[in-house]
């Protein structure tokens, strides 16, 4: 891949000088630490703010460590991904409108090389990102609830990092074939809408993309049906590799669409 390092070394510039690399792995960590710490600490938050019933008390269910873990990834799931995916949905597509890209295929460097460095930085802006998230929960959650073993919370950590590798994968395929506007549209339509439907209709099958982020929990509890894991498992690298494969072409075809 012609140019491969020369881009790869723009990109990881560009993400510093716009503090990807520090604004995003921030609202990570906060979602992160958000969770311990008002299930914990919920009764004084009431007592501070007042309006509290003489005598009123509050049943709390019994938490484990790894609850805190899966509400954490599921405040991930949410606002985290939404940031994510609105930081880059139209890392290619604004590039390509604002005439940006001219410049860039005027010399001899290759599509893939092109497509590759900005999915890499991506890549690893999650890798910061969600090791910020994951520090931010396992720290107040073995302060305040006990700790987690180290294997399998690494096992579940890595297994949320592909997932998120499958949601940049899409998210760069959606920027490389359309407009911002259009592409914006399309990758929250297949990330959003597709763990919508897997909640509603999911338990009629068990190997699926959408189901690593409720998969990763399970694999702390020790309860994950391994085979299903394996197999959800390849299923999303392929895919991965599909997309990447899909965002280069379209990348291609849609050269002739740049702004000059």
């Amino acid at each position: 891949m012609r140019g491969f390092n020369v881009l790869l070394q723009k990109e990881f510039r560009e993400a510093w000088r716009s503090w990807k690399f520090l604004w995003i792995p921030l609202v990570f960590a906060l979602l992160g630490m958000n969770d311990p710490l008002i299930n914990y600490y919920i009764m004084d938050i009431l007592n501070a703010v007042g309006n509290v019933p003489e005598g009123f008390e509050m049943l709390m269910p019994e938490l484990m460590p790894v609850d805190l873990l899966q509400a954490s990834i599921g405040q991930f799931q949410t606002i985290g991904l939404l940031v994510i995916m609105a930081s880059f949905v139209g890392i290619i597509s604004k590039e390509r409108a604002s005439g940006t890209a001219t410049l860039l295929y005027v010399r001899p460097i290759s599509f893939g090389a092109y497509f590759m460095s900005k999915f890499i930085v991506m890549s690893a802006v999650c890798f910061v990102s969600i090791l910020a998230g994951f520090a931010a929960s396992v720290y107040y959650t073995s302060i305040l609830y006990g700790a987690l073993e180290i294997g399998p919370l690494l096992a579940s950590f890595c297994t949320y990092y592909i997932w998120l590798m499958f949601v940049m994968a899409v998210t760069l395929m959606m920027s490389a074939s359309f407009k911002t506007i259009i592409a914006t549209t399309c990758a929250f339509t297949v990330i959003f809408i597709g763990q919508i439907v897997d909640m509603v209709v999911g338990l009629f099958w068990t190997i699926s993309p959408w189901k690593l982020a409720s998969y990763g929990p399970l694999l702390v509890r020790g309860t994950m049906e391994m085979s299903d894991y394996w197999w959800s498992l390849i299923m999303t690298i392929a895919l991965i590799i599909l997309c990447i494969c899909i965002g280069i072409t379209m990348m291609k075809r849609n050269a002739a669409m740049t702004k000059i």
